[in-house]
């Protein structure tokens, strides 16, 4: 099957529903209990530069945007 015929495989699995939960248990993304998947910003969903100090849960671009709104203040 190539890949411009994706949807003929849910036509296929939709017919058959033991297929069907199968291909959805082996191709669901994986439950993260720990380490850098685990922690997303609010804002815009990037898993790097993460800063959760405060309960803040944004990544470091989401905060330079939206510091000064949040009460912070720059010191150069």
């Amino acid at each position: 099957m190539t890949t411009k015929d994706y949807k003929k495989a849910f036509v296929q699995l939709n017919a058959k529903p033991v297929k069907l939960a199968k291909y959805i248990k082996h191709n669901t993304p994986k439950k993260r209990s720990c380490g850098i998947a685990l922690r997303k910003c609010i804002r815009c969903g990037r898993n790097g530069g993460h800063n959760q100090k405060y309960g803040l849960h944004l990544c470091r671009h989401c905060f330079r945007e939206g510091a000064k709104k949040l009460g912070f203040k720059k010191y150069s």
